[in-house]
């Protein structure tokens, strides 16, 4: 039986390994960094191996620390489990619940929607994370166990070891600086904008897969001159002359320096959906969390 310090040591151990840091790991557990440290060290003589490689300018899972990994996750999230189900019995949901969303979601409302969870469920900590890689960051986060829950806008099927819900879809506009030839148009074709340079999201992104996707489809190739991580700065960069941007309708902010027209390609849409991993069974928060999640959603873009 593993006693509740045991956890705590395997907490200790997911966080250094999320983090590669000692001190970031104790910041997100709210405890100094020596009892991080002293943690580990328990849980490397328990298990007689060494965790982690560690000098002065870096933290590295070594092999033993890297076949814990997925155990750890699995035992922590068994426990969570346990504690759902007598929180439930108890009268309430108790427990955290860790949320990955995009930079850039005005169709939903996180803020209501978490107001309102809060409001259910106080006992419940909600931890929102964005990832920097996009939504195949997030993606790999849920895989991993990071994450219990995830905002995501991904292209084509879900990838493996996912469960996905689309809860919207709107269409990619294309951005265009006053004056640019097509800038007075009824529509243009993606073909049309080919040989510009784009302002776009990294790769990763769900609309940049969008784009990259049907520009493979139709054997095209572009230059993206500038990426930004949160897209809708897109628009203020088209402004300047800078290139042009292929955007969620949602996302273009009004500017006087710019046109946004339609695109012709119907399958230009960019889709926001909510994931979990379907290896692991959503914690009884996760799914309170869920079912409240489609209120939040806006109506003009289901």
């Amino acid at each position: 039986m593993i006693r509740t310090m045991e956890l705590r040591h395997l907490e200790c151990f997911l966080a250094v390994a999320d983090e590669l840091n000692f001190t970031r790991a104790a910041q997100r557990l709210h405890i100094v960094q020596s009892a991080v440290s002293a943690a580990i060290r328990t849980l490397e003589h328990d298990l007689g191996a060494t965790l982690f490689e560690r000098d002065s300018k870096r933290v590295a899972l070594t092999d033993a620390g890297a076949a814990l990994l997925p155990e750890a996750r699995a035992t922590l999230a068994a426990a969570q489990a346990a504690r759902d189900a007598v929180g439930q019995v108890r009268g309430g949901l108790r427990g955290t619940v860790n949320v990955g969303t995009m930079t850039s979601v005005e169709i939903l409302d996180l803020p209501a929607l978490f107001g309102e969870f809060h409001t259910r469920h106080p006992a419940v900590t909600i931890r929102l994370r964005a990832a920097q890689s996009g939504s195949a960051g997030l993606a790999q986060s849920l895989l991993d166990g990071r994450l219990d829950i995830a905002f995501v806008s991904l292209p084509g099927r879900p990838p493996s070891g996912l469960t996905v819900r689309e809860l919207a879809t709107v269409p990619l506009v294309a951005v265009l600086p006053v004056g640019h030839r097509l800038a007075e148009a009824r529509d243009v074709r993606l073909a049309d904008l080919a040989d510009e340079p784009f302002i776009d999201s990294p790769l990763g992104y769900g609309n940049r897969g969008v784009v990259d996707r049907e520009l493979a489809a139709g054997g095209m190739r572009r230059h993206v001159a500038i990426e930004v991580t949160d897209i809708a700065t897109a628009a203020a960069y088209v402004g300047h002359g800078l290139g042009v941007a292929l955007m969620p309708a949602f996302a273009v902010r009004p500017d006087p320096r710019v046109r946004v027209v339609p695109v012709e390609e119907g399958a230009l849409r960019w889709s926001l959906g909510v994931a979990t991993a379907a290896a692991r069974r959503p914690s009884a928060a996760v799914k309170a969390l869920i079912a409240l999640v489609d209120g939040h959603v806006s109506t003009g873009a289901r």
